[in-house]
């Protein structure tokens, strides 16, 4: 039986396994336009997503796939690894299989989305842990738990369910697993029944290439969830724990928040 570990640790990746992260990097943005260049900090939001992704121990480096010159040169004022992409790629994950394509020697290649500034080295380390642990697994991602009746309810919230192996049984925007009998002492049960999607993927190089060729599923295109191509397709998603989740930036109210933190610090 498949056990998955729940932790990361800060060993050296293992002999043989390289892993890169790649941010993907977009200028436009819907809700809160140019976000990534927002400074207010005196670092840009993009700068800041690079360094906290760069304090991972695992994986051998930090790039960032750019569809703009100015997205890529603020990569480069700050002295980061910039390549760019066609800015007409569909998602992240076809900007990343564009960069990924150059580089054959990497094994796992990690998804850190831009506007993630506070994202845990160690998250990125427990994700691309599943993948050395078991190289039968393609791809893997990370959860944590739900405590609120409201964040289990907000469609904007990715819920996830995984079986004892921590294989991901199904990603939804629906509250998961449905309770027939509710009960407010359900959210602090231990350990959890209810599990938020933190939006951090690691994949093996080679699944990665095939994904970005695989036509959208069906329930894919019903929730809007790429990840559920994956599911569709027969592929395992491995599922680590963390105990707190990512906090990204979508909206002013979310780079208000984070100025406040990072600012008070």
């Amino acid at each position: 039986m498949m056990e998955c570990c729940a932790t990361a640790d800060s060993s050296p990746p293992c002999s043989g396994c390289r892993s890169q992260i790649i941010i993907p990097a977009r200028l436009a943005s819907t809700r809160l336009p140019r976000k990534l260049l927002l400074r207010e900090t005196g670092k840009t939001v993009l700068q800041h997503t690079y360094e906290a992704a760069g304090r991972a121990t695992k994986p051998a480096g930090v790039c960032v796939a750019a569809d703009h010159e100015e997205i890529a040169d603020e990569v480069r004022r700050f002295g980061g690894r910039v390549f760019m992409t066609d800015p007409a790629a569909a998602s992240g994950t076809d900007r990343i299989a564009e960069i990924a394509r150059r580089m054959p020697d990497v094994e796992i290649v990690v998804n850190v989305q831009g506007d993630e500034p506070e994202i845990a080295g160690a998250a990125i380390d427990l994700a691309i842990q599943l993948l050395e642990d078991y190289p039968q697994a393609v791809m893997s991602t990370l959860a944590t738990p739900i405590r609120s009746r409201e964040k289990l309810d907000e469609p904007s919230c990715v819920k996830v369910v995984f079986d004892d192996q921590r294989r991901a049984l199904y990603f939804s925007r629906s509250p998961i697993p449905h309770a027939r009998q509710w009960d407010e002492a359900l959210l602090s049960d231990d350990p959890p029944h209810f599990y938020q999607h933190v939006g951090l993927y690691a994949y093996r190089r080679e699944f990665l290439l095939q994904l970005a060729e695989m036509p959208r599923a069906d329930l894919e295109k019903l929730e809007n969830l790429e990840q559920l191509r994956v599911l569709a397709a027969g592929f395992a998603i491995l599922v680590g724990t963390v105990d707190e989740p990512t906090i990204g930036i979508d909206t002013e109210k979310d780079y208000r928040a984070f100025v406040r933190r990072t600012l008070n610090c």
